[in-house]
């Protein structure tokens, strides 16, 4: 395979079966899942067993085991971290044996049956012809075919073979057309090729058993006839300095769309069927080949290849070879339609769930947060964020690793305020079996779990100060063990580090260690309180608004402006937590179309609030009673006659300010 810097090829008792090409740049999951790079049938596998990666730019690969319930191996010894290969060495997995070579030379003689012993090798075989092209005009015998015989069947299952892991390595659709092309001009003596494709949505895909029918055969030859052109998708002349293309006639691609059979005209000046055909004189073509690109009965484009030499014509064994790798092709483009499908919906399920990992906003501190998150994202540097509890720092800490390069790896989170100092450090590293009370089974780590990812600690400055000098090991690049355990482990993760404490004060109290502290604040952001941006309290709540609609079904079209006026003047101390849970309530047990100012309850918290300065210093003569009714008269009025929310406030049982309501007469 192009760009294959080792093979991994499976060991069977008889010999090898499958290889699999490893090309530098990429990471290679091996297990019983489809959705794995390898995928191996054995029942002994997991599902996700391992994983082999490149190291020094595909120099060296590594192989690692993914949590898998049998374990992997290497010549025999069990891999507790990553394992670098070595030319030669067996990887076991389940049943399977896999051998790693960085050449197909590299392979070791089948064993013999130690029963024939009167069997003798006459030839040995260091690379097989299915890896490398055969010379031009060689036959799997030496001999030069004879002039109309240049498809030799074992040149041509080579091509092919090759073909088969050059396609399946393609990741675009630019770069899979390019390979396909580049084989077919390497077999057949065209002088151009041209891969064409149906628009995407013209015509659905017939139904299973329907595909031969009049009418789908119909629909695919109005395809072309109704202005929805074929796409030239790549085009190639045998000659570089000609770089034009010359499209074969709406009639050929009509025969072929409707026919799904590929068509080989030969001396097309001299057929006096096609010769008067549009392009086709155009085209100065003595032969052309059109195969149909098909998947499921559905056409999905075309293969062209015409000759314009006269000394030169394409014939049946041509057309063989280029119905073959039609077939191929359309397997394989159906595959990437498919991987394209499922990264639409991927990308589609995420806009449907950025309210976990998106910062709402238009204040001017959020835009500098955004601003500050796209700057360092594309960085590996720490950052420690820092604000009120509830203001949104795990939003922060998620904006960044969805915006960085690691975004297809892990974001894994841990509160280091919600464990104990033993069971934070087998959270963190991970513990082998019966490393303590209670472990009664190897455990692996947050730093493990989130290789290749970022790991976000919440509340750093809870960590004990053991555990804390662990933690600046790793930020330094040294390997670490398992409680228990006497393996090193190396991981590549970015830390983000979140905090609502002064770490500072922290220092100067011994409690937290000054080296952590200025190696987790390489880069810093502060995310104000709710408060200091009253701005986006409108926004977060129609925001979270539309989320619980959403959830819970309900119809409500929005806030009254008593609701949103009460929530304005709010002053939050939970901050973006608070508010979200507020219009939580408020959906739950809301009955009217619209949320209203009683259905918005604030805490009690709102009476820890610095009191409001004295309007006047004037004395006014007033009873107690009177004192009494006027403040809570003003207390119904501020929580909008919400009797429950005034009590709490009054430090009053419910019953106890009905009384009062009745004996002071106030109504509202």
């Amino acid at each position: 395979m192009a760009g294959a810097t080792a093979y991994l090829v499976i060991k069977r008792d008889d010999g090898f079966g499958d290889v699999f090409p490893l090309a530098p740049g990429q990471r290679y999951t091996i297990g019983r899942a489809t959705t794995n790079n390898i995928v191996l049938k054995d029942d002994q596998c997991s599902r996700e067993h391992a994983e082999v990666s490149a190291a020094d730019g595909g120099a060296h690969w590594r192989v690692r085991d993914l949590g898998s319930l049998n374990g992997t191996r290497v010549n025999g010894h069990r891999v507790e971290a990553e394992w670098e290969l070595a030319p030669g060495d067996e990887v076991n997995l389940g049943r399977t044996h896999l051998l790693f070579v960085e050449d197909m030379n590299q392979l070791p003689d089948v064993p013999l049956d130690p029963t024939d012993q009167d069997v003798s090798i006459k030839k040995r075989l260091g690379q097989t012809r299915f890896l490398t092209p055969l010379p031009e005009g060689s036959s799997d015998t030496g001999e030069t075919p004879p002039p109309t015989q240049r498809h030799a069947l074992s040149r041509d299952l080579a091509l092919l073979y090759r073909l088969a892991l050059d396609m399946g390595s393609a990741s675009t659709y630019d770069e899979l057309v390019r390979i396909v092309l580049d084989a077919l001009l390497e077999a057949i003596p065209a002088e151009v090729g041209a891969i064409l494709m149906v628009p995407r949505g013209e015509g659905a895909a017939p139904a299973p058993g329907a595909g031969g029918t009049v009418q789908s055969r119909q629909a695919d030859r109005d395809r072309v006839g109704r202005g929805q052109e074929l796409v030239v998708a790549a085009h190639r002349h045998r000659d570089p300095s000609r770089t034009g293309y010359v499209r074969v006639s709406e009639y050929v691609s009509n025969e072929v769309l409707a026919s799904r059979e590929a068509i080989l005209a030969e001396n097309v000046a001299r057929d006096r069927y096609l010769r008067n055909r549009e392009s086709l004189t155009d085209l100065g073509a003595t032969s052309l080949i059109c195969a149909p690109i098909v998947f499921a009965e559905r056409v999905l484009g075309l293969i062209h290849l015409y000759c314009t030499d006269p000394h030169k014509a394409l014939n049946a064994e041509d057309l063989e070879f280029a119905v073959a790798v039609a077939k191929q092709l359309g397997t394989v483009i159906h595959q990437l339609q498919k991987q394209v499908s499922l990264t639409n919906q991927n990308r589609t399920l995420r806009d449907q769930l950025k309210v976990e990992s998106e910062l709402v906003g238009t204040s001017q501190t959020i835009k500098l947060i955004e601003q500050q998150v796209g700057l360092v994202a594309a960085t590996n540097a720490t950052v420690l964020i820092r604000g009120e509890s509830g203001v949104g720092k795990e939003l922060v800490a998620r904006a960044i690793h969805y915006s960085s390069p690691r975004k297809d790896g892990p974001f894994v989170c841990l509160n280091c305020a919600a464990l104990t100092e033993t069971l934070l450090e087998s959270e963190l590293f991970g513990h082998e079996k019966g490393s303590f009370t209670g472990a009664t089974e190897k455990k692996i780590g947050k730093f493990e779990a989130a290789d290749h990812g970022t790991i976000f600690l919440d509340e750093i400055g809870e960590m004990s100060v053991g555990t804390q000098a662990k933690l600046l090991r790793i930020l330094e690049g040294h390997p670490f063990e398992r409680v228990g355990g006497s393996v090193p482990i190396r991981v590549d993760v970015r830390v983000v580090a979140a905090t609502n404490q002064p770490l500072e004060d922290n220092v100067r109290a011994g409690t937290f260690r000054r080296d952590l502290f200025f190696r987790l604040q390489v880069v810093e952001v502060q995310v104000p309180p709710l408060r200091d941006r009253r701005g986006d309290i409108p926004l977060l709540a129609e925001h979270f608004l539309r989320r619980f609609v959403r959830e819970t079904g309900r119809k409500i079209k929005g806030f009254t402006p008593a609701a949103m006026r009460k929530m304005e003047e709010y002053h939050w101390p939970g901050n973006v937590r608070e508010i979200r849970n507020v219009v939580e309530r408020a959906v739950a047990l809301g009955t009217g179309p619209m949320i209203d100012a009683p259905d918005i309850w604030l805490s009690s918290l709102e009476a820890s609030r610095p009191p409001m300065p004295a309007l006047a210093d004037a004395y006014e003569a007033l009873s107690l009673d009177e004192v009494e009714k006027r403040h809570i008269e003003r207390t119904l009025a501020h929580t909008d006659w919400n009797k429950s929310q005034a009590a709490a406030i009054l430090h009053i049982e419910r019953s106890t300010l009905d009384r009062k309501i009745k004996a002071y007469n106030l109504t509202r």
